[in-house]
């Protein structure tokens, strides 16, 4: 048997055009030696077999900047060089992939060689290449002049519609018509003789019955239901009359040569069709014998396989294993006893095809590295068979370390419909690292390397977004088509990260724990504070303190480290006032700039934006600074800030600068010095995955794929936060561990608040009493008055000149009304009290918080009523009619709702308590439903102890069967609620594991987000706007429309809105629904349900005019959901281009006058849909109010402007196009900004991202007419949905957090982080002072009473958080100086000797 690397190198020959290799520096290669992993490059025995197009690293240069699927069908087009006097038959086909161009072409050629009846013309099209005007145009002349037509996994929407609207009008006049698993409208088309799938999905057929009855016995996806018919063709055939049978036979069989897919089966598949159905080959060969089918050389449907095997494939792994050890292992080097196992699973296509070159190089990769591979395969899209064939051996033992899914698509299903329960089921058994590599499909390398965007939308959504839904990992880019050939071909430096990191994987699962070393990152945002161990609602040193006990448990060595939290901060921080820009944060390692240069290979790179280094940042002048503490093999490190938040000048950029060199340095120290194997991200969250870079789809030269490189890393990520935590997934090779949020509870209420419900309570009793009864009332407005309620309630009567006793008992109930529906909105409104600690579960109180706010809803999908529905209805009344009286301040209703929110909760705890053990906590869930007790109980009448307190709360009718569906529900949500596996989750993946992936999001809308511990994901995003987002949508639409008509008479001509990532998945798309909504524009799902469609609502059924908007998108948005601002964009330009009168249709008029303003077209003009350019993230306004770090207003507005003016064009879809001018043209028309707050658990102070996206003062400035528009925010936290103005919501959120003692002592109880937390929510008010001017005075006012006036409070704040307090002074005095606190000069006299006295104190004076 030949060497393995002369072989190797024989199959890279086919297509390969050129070689690029990295080089290694000999230093590096020293440093990264066995210290990094046992598996490294053995260079000396096997040549590396990677292969590229062009070197990665230089940018090639493309028209547009990048564009999508460059048309090549000339390299698809066949023609016969010397027909003769052979008839000659054209077939066109299109497919999703280019592996059968080659294929066809050898097939076509050989027949044109050798064929004595036919030639054939071939010309073949990549779906994608549909897209493009040109050559859908060429599309139809070819079609015109075809006689085949052949289409396979047309499985994108709007492209099987093109197709189909070119096919169908031609089908008859066609000789044959084959199309293999695509949408059912595009398999509809199939001819071959009599044999049609007219009736598929519609009506009675043997095929179709046959294609149900799998799928309702295994769940076969459609193709795996075509192979089993395939292998069961006999037996249908006999149900058929003979010349159906023969063409249905002969389908069949072209099915077969198609997936054999070699060129042998390709040319007998087009001889057989030639012959026997294309008409003027049949005439010519009238009286002629035929060519002798063939049968398909097939390989077996599932195999292993090997690309020097001397038997091809294998039928098991003991079959494999006794020629792989035994032969191949020995003469490539490879020690099959201490070898780490790859799995590979591979697509048959390529294989077919002999399109293998990608596979061969990574199979190379790795065993040059002293790696085993076990390569798998599947006929179908179902690889889970396989997977749980091939990767066990005959004892039930896994084979393999790590996994690696080179097909791209999801485990089960593929493009096309999935199972992704059976495919976590399959991969959790096996319980080993998952990784889903992406080969590029629409796009050369050249496209995807000059494309900023990165990977193609439609590849997004199918094969990073399908697979996370598995529990698939790092979305790596590995190889791609050759332009002339359609070849796959490697990218080297690709290949041989993806043998890295899945050989880091598998050490994890080898190595001892004892052994491994681990470095957990920590994050301080904003840098120079009090604010080292940043995370959202994480008590990050707690829970580092729990994480340490686990490791050392689990017998890792952890040294001397302390496991009492104030000690873990003071060994990181040397000073627990954590002056991160003095020598006193501790200092772990100091790099020379030539170890920096020598182990950076980027490091030069950095110095466009920053200077040599080391230059000023994380840098004492002369060396790098890395800070943190080590313990034994546990590092605890500070990584290092974006560098940038200060800077005036770098904030203005319209792209965001490269990472500075004290950031790369830290990675650098992590990987080749300290020497990790993992790296644990500790809470949300860093900025590693917001450097520059491509969106999706890392190159080498995007810059969290240079700062990560091949270190395996885990990150925990707050579980209501799964947009950000996909972007960590996907741009910086990041496993996530979901966290919880601590559980939302009412506000409550205090002060004046709190008398002013005791004097409504006395009112009730006594509203009869003509005496007293008045004098409350005025007391009862008095007070509102003091506590400022006047500002939302307009009709609060005057003080000075209002007395109850001279109005009547109607009027007072009005009054009293109105203010007890705002305290009671103020009382019940959600908020999430304190910090969470990892692997802590929540009590059995704070349970009930969570499930009474789960049981508020309805669920109709799930036949569940929510409590508050169904004691309503006890009482004859609709709860959305209750929620309707109630907001407009009607007394009784208010009465109402609040006895029946009362009446809830006591249900709900009985249901706790049931299972609450003496501390408090839920430890084991009872089933109450099978429990003898409750048994015996209902025999003798007994109710529920849940629908007893229900009627204990005076509702005796309610009906303990409607309740029995919510209660299931809840016991199940309650076992969920407890059962916390974070800890357990950090193990899993630090121990080389599968981790199971779950869904990110609200866990009070979607419990399955719980429990948390799992391996978050987003969700399809082809699945938004839901048929449910849809209609709520469209009430908050109305709601805020009929609001804006009441106030002004006449509808807005155009909404500045902004759309965030988070919200769209915790809500299934309901803000970009109201977008659409807005724009009467309706989303339409396709025959497999995914949203990729729309249509216009016509103007009658509308009933109003179109609302133009303008949509600035997140950059976290951007990057999940591209393919929906693809769907705006086309929704709006369909608007735009209706003939309709423009006083009906504002996105016209507006698109009209921007044409002819800019000299575009209109189509270009009507782009409304705006963002970051790609790669960057937020408009940096929040970075300068957070840091200080902005001059005036004018540049936040700027910056705004700036950052965010890119535009999605529908037709220019490879690109975020700098459109400025576009953007203050839109803007300028804007009469109202408007956004969502969909969770109780991140509200608009709570994070800066809501103001820092807000462009209201943007819109003054812009208009003609220098007017403010009014600003909106949509409130979809609770049942009851509420539509606010941006005051209303920035006074609800000061007075249930920043100015509440529940939240502020909650925050303090946590010491260091909680005094953060609260000087948090005093910056971000200021910033909305900032961005929209919408912050009352006695905001201000009111919380230097709290923090500063109060000696106590001032002196706690100082003594657990020095530098936190500092900034909280500076805000105050900032927030003066700026305008936007007008206050005694008492009070600032008194903060600038505070700000003094601090700073002695920070500096030991």
């Amino acid at each position: 048997m030949v060497k393995f690397s002369a072989a190797a190198i024989a199959f890279l020959a086919i297509g390969a055009t050129s070689a690029w290799q990295i080089q290694t520096p000999a230093k590096l290669a020293a440093r990264t030696g066995p210290a990094t992993t046992p598996f490294t490059r053995r260079r000396t025995n096997v040549a590396p077999m990677s292969m590229v197009i062009s070197d990665p690293t230089k940018p090639v240069t493309m028209g547009g900047g990048g564009g999508y699927t460059a048309t090549n069908t000339a390299s698809r087009r066949v023609t016969p060089e010397d027909p003769g006097d052979r008839p000659t038959y054209k077939v066109v086909y299109v497919v999703l992939e280019s592996q059968y161009q080659s294929s066809m072409t050898a097939a076509v050629k050989r027949i044109n060689a050798g064929s004595k009846n036919m030639s054939v013309e071939c010309v073949g099209y990549l779906l994608e290449e549909l897209r493009n005007e040109d050559a859908y145009e060429q599309f139809k002349a070819d079609m015109a002049e075809a006689n085949v037509f052949i289409g396979s996994l047309i499985f994108v929407q709007e492209l099987a519609e093109k197709v189909t609207d070119v096919v169908a009008p031609l089908r008859d006049d066609l000789d044959a018509c084959l199309v293999f698993p695509s949408m059912p409208e595009v398999m509809r088309l199939n001819k071959v003789g009599s044999f049609t799938m007219k009736n598929l999905g519609q009506s009675k057929s043997v095929v179709a019955d046959f294609m149900k009855s799998k799928k309702k016995e295994d769940g076969s996806s459609f193709e795996e239901g075509m192979l089993k018919l395939l292998r069961t063709l006999p037996k249908v055939l006999k149900f058929l009359p003979s010349d159906k049978a023969a063409d249905a036979r002969s389908f069949m069989m072209s099915f077969q040569y198609w997936l054999g897919g070699s060129p042998e089966n390709i040319e007998s598949m087009l001889t057989m069709l030639g012959q026997d159905y294309v008409e003027k080959v049949k005439v010519t060969m009238a009286g002629k014998e035929k060519v002798e089918a063939v049968e398909p050389v097939l390989l077996p449907d599932k195999a292993i396989w090997h690309p020097v095997a001397p038997s091809i494939v294998f039928d098991s792994p003991g079959q494999y294993s006794e020629w792989y050890d035994k032969e191949h292992c020995p003469e490539a080097g490879i020690d099959p006893k201490t070898a780490p196992t790859i799995g590979l699973i591979l697509q048959k296509s390529h294989i077919n095809t002999k399109d293998d070159t990608h596979y061969v190089s990574l199979i190379s990769e790795l065993e040059s590295r002293g790696s085993r591979v076990v390569c798998i395969y599947s006929g179908g899209l179902d690889f889970s068979g396989p997977v749980d064939e091939y990767f066990y051996n005959a004892a039930g033992k896994p084979i393999v370390d790590t996994v690696i899914n080179l097909t791209g698509f999801a485990l089960v299903g593929g493009p096309a419909s999935q199972d992704h329960k059976k495919a976590a089921a399959v991969l959790k058994k096996l319980n080993r690292p998952y990784i889903c590599a992406v080969p590029l499909v629409f796009q050369s390398f050249e496209e995807w390397q000059s494309s900023e965007l990165g990977l193609h939308p439609i590849q997004v959504a199918l094969q990073v977004s399908l697979p996370e839904i598995d529990g698939a990992i790092e979305p790596i880019i590995y190889a791609g088509r050759e332009g002339a050939t359609g070849r796959s071909v490697p990218l080297a430096d690709r290949v041989q990260l993806l043998a890295d990191r899945a050989l880091k994987w598998s050490n994890l699962r080898i190595k001892e724990n004892k052994d491994k070393k681990i470095a957990v990152t920590i994050f301080s945002f904003p840098p120079d504070k009090g604010n080292v161990g940043t995370a959202a609602y994480l008590d990050v040193f707690d829970s580092i303190s729990a994480v340490l006990k686990k490791l050392k448990a689990e017998g890792y060595d952890v040294g001397d480290a302390p496991f009492v939290k104030e000690e873990i901060m003071d060994s990181v921080l040397n000073d627990p006032e954590a002056r991160i820009s003095s020598p006193e944060l501790n200092v772990a390692y100091r790099m020379s700039t030539n170890e920096y240069y020598d182990l950076t290979p980027y490091a030069t790179d950095l110095e466009e934006n920053w200077g040599p280094a080391p230059g000023n940042l994380n840098s004492d002048g002369q060396n790098l600074v890395v800070y943190g503490k080590q313990f034994g093999n546990i590092f605890i490190g500070v990584q290092p800030s974006f560098g940038y938040e200060g800077d005036p000048m770098r904030l203005l950029f319209a792209k965001s600068a490269s990472p500075h060199h004290g950031f790369a340095a830290y990675y650098t120290y992590l990987e080749k010095i300290f020497n990790a194997d993992a790296v644990l991200h500790f809470g949300t969250h860093g900025s590693l995955e917001f450097m520059p870079g491509k969106q999706v789809g890392m190159s080498g030269t995007c810059y969290p794929d240079r700062l990560i490189n091949s270190l395996p890393s885990a990150y925990l990520y707050a579980a209501n936060n799964p947009s950000e935590a996909t972007i960590a997934k996907r741009r910086s090779y990041s496993a996530t561990v979901s966290y919880l949020t601590p559980p939302a509870e009412n506000a409550g209420l205090y002060k004046g608040l709190k008398e002013l419900k005791e004097l409504i309570s006395s009112y009730q009793g006594l509203r009869e009493n003509e005496g007293r009864g008045p004098a409350i009332v005025n007391s009862i407005v008095s007070t509102a008055w003091t506590c400022n309620l006047d500002k939302d309630i307009k009709e609060l009567p005057e003080l000075e000149t209002f007395d109850a006793k001279d109005f009547d008992a109607e009027f007072r109930d009005d009054i009293v009304g109105k203010v007890y529906s705002q305290i009671m909105a103020i009382e019940s409104r959600l908020l999430p009290c304190g910090l969470h600690t990892v692997g802590v579960p929540p009590t059995a109180e704070e349970a009930v918080a969570t499930l009474v706010n789960i049981a508020a809803l309805d669920r109709p999908e799930d036949d569940i009523e929510g409590i508050p529905s169904v004691i309503a209805a006890s009482i004859g009344k609709d709860i959305k009619d209750v929620y309707r009286e109630n907001d407009m301040g009607k007394l009784d209703a208010v009465e109402l709702n609040t006895k029946i929110t009362e009446a809830a909760r006591a249900s709900v705890k009985a249901l706790v308590q049931q299972s609450t053990d003496r501390d408090g906590r839920v430890k084991e869930v009872k089933n109450l439903f099978d429990e003898m007790g409750g048994v015996f109980g209902s025999l003798f009448g007994a109710k529920k102890p849940w629908t007893q307190a229900i009627i204990d709360s005076g509702f005796p009718n309610v009906s303990e069967e409607r309740l029995a569906p919510v209660f299931a529900y809840l016991e199940f949500c309650l076992k969920q609620v407890v059962a916390n596996n974070e800890l357990g989750g950090i193990m899993e993946l630090l121990n080389g594991e599968f981790l199971n992936p779950a869904p990110g999001g609200d866990p009070i809308r979607n419990p399955d987000v719980l429990p948390t511990g799992r391996n978050m994901h987003a969700l399809d995003p082809s699945a938004i706007p839901t048929t449910a987002a849809v209609e709520v949508s469209e009430a908050v639409v109305e709601k805020l429309l009929e609001k804006l008509k009441a106030e002004s008479g006449e509808f807005p001509e155009t909404i500045a809105f902004t759309l965030w990532g988070t919200d769209n998945i915790k809500t299934y798309g309901e803000s970009l629904a109201q977008v659409l909504a807005l724009a009467g524009v309706r989303p339409i799902a396709d025959s497999l349900g995914r949203v990729n469609k729309v249509e216009l609502i016509p103007l009658e059924e509308l009933g109003r005019p179109r609302v133009d908007v303008v949509v600035s998108c997140s950059g976290v948005f951007r990057d999940l959901f591209i393919n929906q601002m693809n769907l705006l964009d086309r929704g709006l330009k369909m608007a735009a281009e209706a003939d309709e009168p423009e006083e009906m249709n504002f996105i016209r008029k507006h698109a009209l006058a921007q044409a002819e303003e800019l000299n575009v077209s209109l189509r270009d003009a009507a782009c409304r849909v705006f963002s970051n350019s790609a790669g960057s993230y937020s408009a940096n306004v929040g970075l300068a109010i957070e840091n200080g770090g902005w001059e005036d207003e004018q540049q936040l507005q700027e910056q705004f402007l700036t950052r965010k003016g890119f535009a999605f064009n529908a037709d220019k879809p490879g690109m975020m196009e700098a459109q400025a001018d576009l953007f203050k043209s839109a803007l300028k028309t804007v009469d109202v900004t408007f956004q969502n707050l969909d969770s109780s658990e991140i509200s608009i102070t709570d994070v800066s991202h809501y103001y820092d996206s807000d462009p209201t003062k943007v819109v003054a400035g812009l208009r003609d007419d220098k007017k403010k528009p009014s600003s909106f925010m949509a409130d979809t936290t609770t049942a009851n949905a509420q539509v606010r103005t941006l005051s209303e919501t920035v006074r609800l959120d000061a007075r249930t957090k920043l100015l509440n003692p529940k939240f502020y002592e909650g925050m303090l109880s946590t010491g260091y982080e909680g005094v953060r937390e609260i000087q948090k929510r005093l910056r971000n008010t200021m910033g909305w002072s900032a961005t929209a001017g919408e912050v009352d005075n006695f905001v201000f006012e009111d919380a230097n009473d709290v923090f500063i006036n109060d000696e106590e409070m001032q002196q706690r704040l100082l003594d657990t958080n020095p530098n936190a307090f500092r900034d909280m002074v500076t805000t105050f005095l900032e927030a003066n100086g700026r305008g936007y606190w007008d206050t005694s000069d008492e009070n600032i006299e008194r903060l600038q000797q505070l700000y003094a006295d601090v700073e002695d104190r920070i500096e030991g004076v």
